[in-house]
């Protein structure tokens, strides 16, 4: 067995291809209106059928997970979120751990955590 995807929930869905699209040059594989697998595994579903589904309402910003992403050039990562999304809703900007590693953490524009890290 192998984990195929990891989903999300979007209230924009063409917005939220955009965004990944922009900030980590993922592109769409197929759609399915209102559920968009990317390339990389991700997978963004719409809110209102989310919800349908599960009969609960989504809670954005939740802090339960995170998409981790791994990027050599860090600061020109930075450089091109802080141009392409200038209003994003930092958790932490550009630190580096102890152990060395660089990181940002962030929130996309449907409060899903995000986190860019230099390799390890």
């Amino acid at each position: 067995m192998k984990l195929k995807n990891v989903l999300i929930v979007v209230k924009d869905i063409e917005r939220a291809r955009q965004f990944y699209h922009d900030l980590f040059g993922l592109e769409m594989i197929l759609d399915n209106n209102g559920n968009m697998i990317m390339t990389e595994g991700l997978v963004l579903q719409e809110k209102k059928y989310w919800e349908e589904f599960l009969g609960k309402e989504i809670i954005p910003e939740n802090n339960s997970c995170e998409l981790y992403f791994e990027e050599s050039d860090i600061e020109g990562f930075v450089e091109k979120l802080e141009k392409y999304y200038p209003d994003v809703k930092y958790v932490n900007r550009l630190m580096t751990h102890s152990w060395g590693q660089k990181v940002i953490r962030f929130y996309d524009l449907d409060g899903n955590l995000i986190e860019v890290g230099t390799p390890m």
